[in-house]
């Protein structure tokens, strides 16, 4: 529940309402942490918000969030300049099980800002590709410039050993890329590939992540190989507090990352 101080040491816009930022420890370096995971970031005085870490975990010495101003706390986050002070409680949470998933086709699904969050296991495969058959990144957001880390998207479509599409809703004035939902560029992926020997890690709204999954399964994609993230406003991190319950569940102790089978059920029905 104590917080540690960090210095925020870098800041940089990603949109209009949303920032990275790269964080340092005041007393020691920053702890290992698993992809996926989060931490929770207290901009003194205002109140907590729990942030997953969007930096590669292989360096965790540079710890990086990416976050949207979306109300008090995450507003002053994003309002955070070089210098100042927060404080880091974490990380938290459960992760992306990219590491036990050697030798099968991988196939990351984002939504809007759902990319950060898996960011960091897109970092491990690329780093390790040559234990997977295959690498297959989907990426969706509403219009052009609402995508998030475009430079890299570019950068990973650049490879030879990975597959990247990106899709908009809606597209704008000069834009040559494809127009649509998720789904149709992950039907597309699957038509390719030996659906059995696929795992795959979906993040973003819970509408896309629910529809996802099930053109994984309509294509053969065993439950037990899909997990998708359940990051809801949670408080305490530690499953005191109660308001991330998610039946059975608290996502901030049992999550936020689930696999798709235990939570199938509950992701279809309201109010939960």
């Amino acid at each position: 529940m104590i917080p540690r101080r960090y210095r925020v040491v870098h800041v940089w816009p990603e949109l209009d309402d949303v920032m990275s930022m790269e964080l340092a420890p005041l007393d020691g370096p920053s702890p290992q942490f698993k992809p996926g995971q989060f931490n929770m970031i207290y901009p003194f005085g205002v109140g907590e918000a729990a942030i997953s870490i969007s930096g590669d975990m292989t360096d965790p010495g540079r710890l990086i969030h990416t976050t949207r101003a979306v109300g008090a706390v995450s507003s002053a986050i994003t309002g955070l300049t070089k210098g100042d002070m927060v404080g880091i409680r974490g990380p938290f949470g459960s992760h992306w099980p990219i590491e036990d998933q050697t030798g099968r086709e991988i196939v990351f699904v984002a939504g809007g800002l759902g990319l950060p969050p898996l960011r960091p296991a897109i970092y491990h495969a690329l780093q390790n590709r040559k234990d997977y058959d295959g690498l297959t990144i989907i990426h969706g957001a509403r219009s052009p410039d609402t995508l998030v880390y475009p430079e890299e998207l570019t950068e990973w479509k650049s490879r030879f050993d990975t597959e990247v599409d990106v899709t908009v809703d809606h597209a704008l004035p000069g834009w040559t890329g494809r127009v649509g939902v998720v789904t149709t560029c992950l039907d597309r992926a699957l038509a390719g590939m030996d659906a059995v020997n696929v795992s795959a890690f979906v993040c973003g709204p819970e509408v896309m992540m629910r529809f996802s999954a099930q053109s994984l399964i309509a294509a053969g994609v065993p439950c037990d190989r899909i997990w998708v993230s359940m990051e809801r406003n949670m408080k305490c991190a530690i499953g005191f507090c109660g308001h991330c319950q998610y039946g059975p569940d608290f996502v901030c102790r049992d999550g936020p990352v689930f696999r798709y089978d235990k939570i199938a059920r509950r992701l279809g029905l309201k109010e939960i």
